[in-house]
């Protein structure tokens, strides 16, 4: 080794240093917000928010520090870098993107949206249980204001919102997502109305019958543990909205919420977020706060919460495996046949909940959000005017109307946290997902066959391999391509969709 490759060593082993210490203050902060959302009292929001300002603070002074570029400039058209997806070039490549933004928000900023994205979701906790969005309309004008702020800070060529939605998906852009989403209502329209004139229905009251809370909670927890969950470095406890967060390389903690008389919401969230705690627990720890030990994007993320929730938990061969559990557990599935149950929980209807919607009009929900968050970025909708433009939305896509606010504009925390950019990544992560499950098909065979007999092993490895250990090493679109062979499309969904929901509604 060369005196200079030496040097451009230690300084690549000082910079690598300089990012794992400050993920120590990064894990605290999601420690805290993961408390906030599960156990802390109202009352303590405030000195919270205080909390996860300084803490975002000092983050933010380390993130930019004027150390940082000249390492990298240093090792810039070194060796090291020279191949952008060796494990030292995506190092290296990814910290200098994020860089290079990070220094263009000021501290000021980056502390405010800290304690707003406190603030605001515990004003739009009380809001919702208040069923009255007056109480978080200024709320919200404020984390728009600062939403803009940070967009302009950033920098844009077409859209404002382009900048945000870049926070989630590097590299993505209003308008590519727009067309995809496009083409895909384009088929996804003319399905739904076809279910919708189809006189097949299945009987969704008997997922209403009484379902105890706690039985609810330990099935869910084993089906959580058979798909791959490691309960050894995670956990699952109740919030309002549920969620998975990772302060810690060993330490995935998700939440749900159960009802007693609809027995799909609490079992189902648990899928999803287990999905997202399986990708956590996958990446690989030895590099755990680099890029390498971090998620491609949020829409690969949420492809893979989608594909455990949707692909397996709610396929018939999932519960020809727990169904005869299930009958065990609860006294109101006794009498209820297996077929019966599946049409059950794969009812397609219109309905108000995003978190609750069928696979088939889930992505209509997705799109009204996106729609709507543009205008509202590009200061083309007035806050004041938001219900009235959500409902317009929900009768224009689902022909049905919210009839309060805690069931329409204000059922998604995600605004009241300042998560702008975010919500379109739940439909890349449906179409993510397809292509890859049906690229799994092809490299592992029958899925359905293992799934019966309770096998999930093979498949969580697949996806660790091939997607997981990978991190940042590629883009969202190039590890799709690499993964699946093909660019993303709508493709592989509605053909998911078209072969699962076409007999049990009797299309041709």
């Amino acid at each position: 080794m060369t005196a200079t490759s030496d040097t451009h060593q230690t300084t690549y082993e000082r910079l690598c240093q300089h990012v794992r210490e400050t993920t120590l203050l990064t894990s605290a902060r999601q420690l805290l917000e993961w408390d906030e959302r599960v156990n802390l009292p109202p009352a303590g929001a405030p000195f919270r928010a205080d909390q996860v300002e300084y803490l975002a603070g000092l983050v933010h002074q380390r993130q930019t520090a004027p150390q940082i570029g000249e390492w990298l400039a240093q090792l810039a058209d070194s060796p090291l870098a020279e191949d952008p997806y060796s494990d030292t070039g995506t190092v290296i490549h990814r910290l200098k993107r994020d860089y290079d933004k990070r220094t263009k928000l000021s501290q000021r900023l980056v502390e405010e949206l800290a304690r707003m994205g406190v603030l605001g979701q515990q004003s739009w906790a009380t809001s919702r249980k208040a069923n009255d969005f007056a109480q978080f309309r200024p709320v919200l004008e404020q984390i728009l204001t600062l939403k803009r702020e940070e967009a302009a800070a950033f920098g844009y060529e077409e859209s404002a919102y382009d900048a945000l939605l870049d926070e989630f998906e590097p590299g993505e852009k209003t308008a590519n997502v727009a067309r995809v989403l496009g083409a895909l209502r384009e088929q996804l329209v003319p399905l739904v109305q076809q279910i919708a004139a189809s006189p097949r229905r299945p009987n969704a009251q008997l997922l209403k019958r009484s379902f105890p809370v706690d039985r609810q909670a330990e099935f869910a927890r084993r089906a959580a543990a058979a798909i791959g969950f490691d309960f050894q470095a995670g956990r699952i406890d109740l919030s309002q909205h549920p969620f998975c967060a990772e302060p810690g390389p060993f330490d995935a903690r998700l939440t749900t919420r159960y009802f007693e008389h609809f027995f799909p919401s609490g079992l189902f969230s648990v899928l999803h977020e287990a999905g997202h705690g399986i990708y956590e627990q996958g990446l690989n720890k030895e590099f755990y706060g680099l890029p390498l030990g971090q998620s491609a994007s949020l829409g690969i993320h949420e492809s893979q919460s989608r594909l455990w929730e949707n692909h397996v938990g709610r396929s018939r061969a999932f519960w020809e495996h727990f169904y005869p559990q299930a009958q065990e557990e609860f006294a109101a599935l006794e009498e209820v046949s297996l077929e019966d149950f599946y049409f059950a929980i794969n009812d397609v209807q219109p309905s108000l909940i995003r978190t609750e919607a069928d696979e088939v009009t889930y992505n209509l929900h997705v799109m009204i959000r996106f729609e709507l968050e543009q205008v509202l970025i590009a200061d083309e909708l007035a806050v004041a005017d938001l219900p009235e433009a959500w409902n317009d939305k929900y009768r224009e896509y689902l022909g049905i109307e919210p009839p309060s606010d805690a069931d329409g504009v204000l059922q998604d925390v995600h605004w009241g946290a300042c998560l702008f950019g975010y919500f379109p990544t739940y439909t890349l992560g449906n179409l993510y997902a397809s292509q890859f499950m049906a690229r799994a098909e092809q490299d592992l065979g029958d899925l359905d066959s293992m799934f019966r007999r309770g096998e999930f092993g093979p498949l969580r490895e697949w996806f660790r391999e091939r997607v997981h250990r990978q991190g940042r090493r590629y883009s969202a679109t190039e590890l799709v391509e690499r993964v699946t062979g093909r660019p993303l499309s709508p493709d592989a969904l509605m053909e998911h969709l078209r072969t699962k929901f076409g007999p049990l509604y009797g299309l041709g």
